[in-house]
């Protein structure tokens, strides 16, 4: 994708989106309540005074949830003006437009606790990837948690989150994105499956549902390699979370 591609498809990111317009943001900050504030819960510092980096941070819907939950050196950038500009309607603090490399630049060596990178590492290619790796490892303190939601290329839908942005120009296993961290140098690596998380009836139902899909899908793939699947990702996207 050439440079000037990137820039107007990034210009128009929420007018052409739905799923990221102001209405969905707004009803989307309390229906991602629960999975944001599990997801902080088990991998943000337990000191709230941590430095958190969120690159491609959209709206800021985690910074608004880390900062509910009393963390108060909170980060963010986006590269595109109309999510900078949603942050501000909704009235979440925090949220800068820049573009990512030059925001990891401009940040000094170990000065983070935590980086975030949601939906955003598979628009790059496999050398820009791995050159934001390196970054994201300089800006780190020693333990520092790198924490990226990417699409999983093993789901039962991978190819809806793979082709749902023609920004995408990929997606990744846990095999995959393991080997990527490793070899750039992080120490360890743990990916997570995507799971509903029950907080109501609506979710506890998907939750059960979800237990069955994945029982089924791990007797399918057993039938096919003989591996049971304990340790398979079968959701749309991961969470993986490499530790300097």
């Amino acid at each position: 994708m050439t440079p000037d591609s990137r820039t107007r498809l990034l210009a128009r990111y929420v007018s052409t989106h739905a799923s990221v317009s102001d209405a969905a943001a707004r009803d989307g900050l309390e229906r991602r309540r629960a999975y944001l504030t599990k997801l902080i819960r088990d991998h943000f510092p337990v000191d709230r005074r941590a430095a958190i980096l969120d690159l491609g941070c959209g709206h800021g819907a985690l910074l608004w949830m880390a900062r509910q939950m009393g963390y108060d050196r909170l980060a963010g950038v986006d590269a595109s003006p109309e999510q900078v500009a949603a942050a501000e309607r909704l009235g979440i603090a925090g949220v800068q437009q820049g573009e990512l490399r030059q925001a990891l630049a401009q940040t000094a060596d170990e000065s983070q606790d935590v980086v975030v990178l949601f939906d955003l590492f598979h628009y790059f290619s496999l050398d820009e990837q791995m050159g934001i790796a390196d970054d994201v490892r300089r800006v780190l303190k020693p333990g520092g948690q790198w924490i990226l939601h990417v699409p999983n290329g093993e789901a039962l839908f991978g190819a809806r989150m793979r082709y749902w942005d023609l920004l995408a120009t990929g997606a990744f296993t846990r095999a995959s994105i393991a080997q990527l961290l490793l070899t750039c140098g992080f120490g360890a690596v743990a990916c997570f499956e995507d799971r509903p998380i029950p907080h109501g009836l609506k979710s506890a139902v998907r939750w059960g549902l979800w237990g069955a899909v994945r029982g089924i899908s791990r007797l399918v793939l057993a039938a096919e390699t003989g591996d049971t699947g304990r340790q398979a990702i079968f959701s749309q996207c991961l969470l993986a979370v490499a530790r300097k």
